[in-house]
């Protein structure tokens, strides 16, 4: 039987300054894979400011050798990269011509370099969040899908898939459906793409918060998007905010049901043979808890992720 491995974001773990005391620590906890924060070198507060940083200015060669010391660390500690995050967002509307041309043309192949430099196999990609500023949903993608083939020619080179991500956007004050929400047009979609690409060069990336948020149905999605999920993010929410925390966090009511549709979730992932890594996408929590707790915290992390594993197993 495959057993599933379990990961966690790499932020707030694994320094610059010592990849090798994260990645030692990310094991000693319990986790055989990892979700490295590539996102964290460009962040979207700054790029929803229409500013950016020099990070990946640098040349290939010089990413290569900043982040060689995490790639040796990471084998050292026996922890496998199995999936980043490109910096996003990947389109900054409104933002000047030259913030948006240079997050397509040297931010998005260089992270594609990056995750072959790691031997990463998967990289999750924010689609184009343009509600308001163009005239429909199918004008949207329309966009988000010229800047994935875009991606095509270097991730069939370097053997990458690329994975589309279900994310909310808000609407005045309320959160709403956006990008890969509705999961029959992302599945059709990821298979128009792969078509084209000669290839499985798309899959898709599911992430739990996210649906909670939009009020998606687990169970249903899941199982419409099949094979296609290839990564996943979980983390909990109460529902209103896209908070990151650990599941089982949060309650509908004092009867204590949880708030978010964990019973739906292994229940898809059991019908469609899930058998990639169970990543957890919950870095602010260890910013929440006291330094000293980091080390506890994963563990408790860790374990949920051998329970989720377990619950699937058993169910195939």
């Amino acid at each position: 039987m495959h057993k599933l491995s379990v990961g966690v974001q790499s932020r707030h773990i694994v320094y610059d300054e010592d990849p090798a005391e994260g990645f030692q620590m990310l094991r000693q906890s319990g986790f055989t894979c990892c979700d490295f924060s590539l996102n964290a070198y460009l962040s979207n507060e700054e790029l929803y400011k229409y500013r950016r940083n020099d990070f990946f200015d640098r040349p290939v060669s010089a990413l290569s050798a900043f982040f060689r010391r995490h790639r040796e660390a990471a084998g050292a500690a026996g922890v496998r990269i199995n999936q980043m995050h490109m910096p996003y967002p990947c389109f900054v509307p409104g933002a000047p011509k030259e913030i948006n041309e240079y997050l397509a043309k040297v931010v998005a192949p260089k992270s594609m370099e990056v995750c072959a430099f790691f031997d990463c196999p998967h990289i999750v990609v924010h689609g184009f969040k343009l509600a308001g500023h163009v005239s429909s949903e199918q004008e949207e993608w329309e966009r988000t899908e010229e800047f994935l083939q875009s991606l095509i020619p270097l991730a069939k080179e370097r053997g990458i898939t690329v994975c589309m991500e279900n994310i909310y956007t808000n609407s005045g004050n309320r959160i709403v459906e956006g990008p890969c929400c509705d999961a029959a047009k992302a599945a059709a979609r990821i298979d128009r793409l792969n078509e084209a690409a000669g290839g499985e060069v798309f899959g898709f990336c599911f992430d739990t918060g996210h649906a909670n948020l939009t009020g998606l149905d687990f169970e249903d999605f899941i199982t419409t998007l099949g094979k296609r999920i290839k990564v996943l993010h979980i983390h909990d929410n109460d529902g209103v905010a896209d908070l990151h925390q650990i599941p089982y966090t949060f309650a509908r009511g004092r009867e204590n049901q949880a708030s978010t549709d964990w019973a739906g979730f292994l229940a898809g992932l059991t019908k469609i043979g899930f058998d990639q890594g169970l990543s957890f996408e919950t870095a602010p929590v260890l910013s929440a808890f006291p330094e000293q707790m980091k080390r506890q915290v994963l563990v408790f992390i860790a374990k949920i992720g051998r329970f989720f594993a377990e619950e699937i197993e058993k169910g195939r």
